[in-house]
């Protein structure tokens, strides 16, 4: 049986994480994933960084900006990759901020056919929804989207 290498290069790392090298590259740049340098100057990376980069594409997915999950990776002790532990304080840490994201997706969905409560008056219901343009007086942006506007 074939020993299995501990390290990967950039290409075998891509390969097998689904991530293209040039996101990679910007991992690294981001102190995401770290790898070390050959003495012909090539990035090595330890097989653990395959699970970084799973959690790094899976938190993204759910709308975890990069710099939240770089954060969150930091607080690891000397960046090691997050084991089954570490995975359930990070995803705990992230619950509310994902909770509060579906709430707002939901909302969007449910009343995106009705008016936004942009104050702009550009549909029809808004004189109705938004007499005078009391919602433009609560600040700017979808006043009723950001829950705030109870005209």
């Amino acid at each position: 049986m074939a020993k299995i290498p501990a390290e990967l290069t950039i290409g075998e790392l891509a390969a097998r994480s689904g991530v293209s090298v040039s996101a990679l590259h910007f991992y690294e740049r981001q102190g995401l994933i770290t790898s070390r340098r050959t003495a012909g100057n090539q990035r090595r990376y330890g097989r653990e960084t395959l699970r970084r980069v799973a959690l790094i594409r899976i938190a993204q997915r759910v709308g975890v900006s990069l710099a939240e999950i770089g954060e969150t990776l930091a607080e690891l002790p000397e960046g090691r990759t997050p084991n089954r532990q570490d995975w359930e304080r990070l995803s705990a840490s992230w619950r509310e901020q994902l909770n509060e994201r579906i709430r707002r997706l939901e909302q969007l969905r449910d009343d995106f056919t009705d008016c936004v409560g942009c104050g702009c008056l550009s549909i029809d219901r808004c004189v109705v929804a938004n007499p005078d343009d009391a919602l433009g007086r609560l600040g700017s942006g979808p006043r009723r989207l950001l829950g705030d506007a109870n005209p």
